[in-house]
């Protein structure tokens, strides 16, 4: 029986376990969106190390429109990871994974919460309750930095 994320073990419910249709969904969507933004974060840092420590040698060889160049390459990379927040994406929507697959797993072995009757509804319960508080989270973030824009 594997647990993995892309091949998804259904218990024993019939194909109307929306519960269970709703946890794998969110899971899925929640790694999968984690690691491209991990993705393009680290490219994107990645990218703004290497110009960034080009700067001082362009500052000596090349000419300024160079140098001036090179400098708002590194600005304006630092711009669109603070505008898209890639790196706090990934953190929070791992964070979400994680707890997710842990619901997953404890109610595939009939444990913690699902140990006794009521377990659809434990997962339906328990899920959302997840998916609210990141989405709290979300709107949260975004409305702080709104703000801060003002």
């Amino acid at each position: 029986m594997s647990t993995q994320i892309d091949t998804p073990v259904r218990p024993d419910h019939g194909d109307d376990d929306v519960a269970w249709e709703r946890l794998t969904g969110q899971l899925t969507w929640y790694s999968t969106k984690a690691a491209a933004a991990q993705r393009v974060y680290k490219r994107i840092k990645l990218a703004q190390i290497v110009i960034g420590a080009l700067l001082p040698v362009a500052a000596l060889a090349a000419p300024a429109v160079i140098t001036a160049t090179i400098a708002a390459a590194v600005v304006a990379a630092e711009g669109a990871l603070q505008l898209f927040q890639w790196q706090s994406n990934w953190i929070r929507y791992r964070a979400t994974a994680e707890a997710l697959k842990r619901e997953k797993f404890l109610y595939l072995a009939k444990s913690g919460p699902y140990r006794d009757g009521g377990r659809k509804r434990a997962l339906a319960d328990r899920t959302e309750a997840i998916i609210a508080a990141e989405t709290s989270s979300w709107v949260a973030l975004y409305e702080e930095a709104d703000e801060s824009q003002k």
